[in-house]
Formats: structure tokens, sequence, C-alpha cells
């Protein structure tokens, strides 16, 4: 496990500071991409419920009062789905301009080691280049964990709108 632990840190000091950014925008990004799914599991399936038994208990169903009910219990339900959607979707879009920034700094860490040392000490040069490339490919990894499922919650959503829209039947 200690071995396990000692990769990452080396990992994160490969990349630099930049790096530490990414890292915390992820686990950011996937507690709520987690909360999400465990909200669908549980407490979305009870609003859905709920909202299905106070549309039952009405007792006419086709006034505009009762369309505006409908519309209500419906955005309700809705709203509470879409929670974080919005954020996930940001968190998805900042990883790989994080990455550029990494690219940016690790760039200008080898162009200071090319001003002091010049061209000749490649060694010193390369962890201005590992500064540059990690964090790049650590924030399209990340962006790319995230993006699926920000498109699977996307369309979980409009389903389950549609679904419950659907179940609040008007009658005619």
């Amino acid at each position: 496990m200690l071995v396990w632990l000692e990769s990452i840190r080396d990992f994160m000091d490969l990349g630099g500071w930049v790096l530490y950014l990414i890292a915390g925008l992820l686990v950011v990004m996937w507690y709520m991409i987690l909360d999400r799914i465990f909200y669908l599991q549980g407490p979305h399936k009870r609003a859905v419920r709920a909202a299905l038994e106070e549309w039952e208990a009405r007792p006419e169903r086709s006034s505009w009062a009762a369309h505006q009910v409908r519309e209500e219990l419906v955005s309700s339900v809705s709203v509470r789905l879409r929670q974080y959607l919005p954020m996930i979707q940001a968190c998805v879009a900042l990883c790989p301009l994080f990455g550029l920034l990494g690219t940016v700094t690790g760039m200008i860490e080898v162009f200071q080691v090319m001003a002091i040392n010049g061209t000749s000490n490649a060694r010193a040069m390369a962890g201005g280049v590992s500064q540059a490339t990690v964090p790049t490919m650590a924030g399209m990894v990340a962006a790319l964990s995230g993006l699926f499922l920000s498109f699977w919650l996307q369309r979980r959503y409009e389903t389950e709108r549609e679904l419950l829209a659907e179940n609040l039947t008007l009658d005619h």
C-alpha cells in the first residue's frame, strides 16, 4: 500500500502543482457524479412515487389549475434530478484547461532552464518537459472520465422527466 501511495506522490510531483488542481477538481467532479447516481437509485424513485400519489389524489385533473399543478410536480422532481449537472459539465470543461495551464507552466520552466544553462543540459530541461506533458494528459483523462457520465446523466434526466410527464396524465 505504501508503494502505491509513493507512486501516486511521485506522479503528482512529476506534473507539478497544476496536477494537484486537476486532482482536486476530479475529486469534486466524481463526488457530484456519484451523488447523482446514488440519488437516482433511491431518493429520486421516492420523489417520483410521491408526485404520482399527489397527482392521483387530486379529484379532478383536466382544468387549467390541474395542468399547472402537474407542471409544478414535473418541475420540482426534475430540478432535484438535475442538481449538479451544470457543475459536472463545468468540471469536464475545466479539466483540459487546467492541463493546458500545466503545459504553459512546464514550458516556462523549460525556457528558464534554457536561459540559465543553455540547451546543453537536457537533464535539467526534462523536468520542465514532464511538467508540460503530464498535466495535459491528466486533464484530458479526467475530462473524458466525466464526459461520458455527464452525457449519461443528461440523457437520464431527459428520459426521467418525459416518463414522469407521461405518467401524470390529464383527464379529458
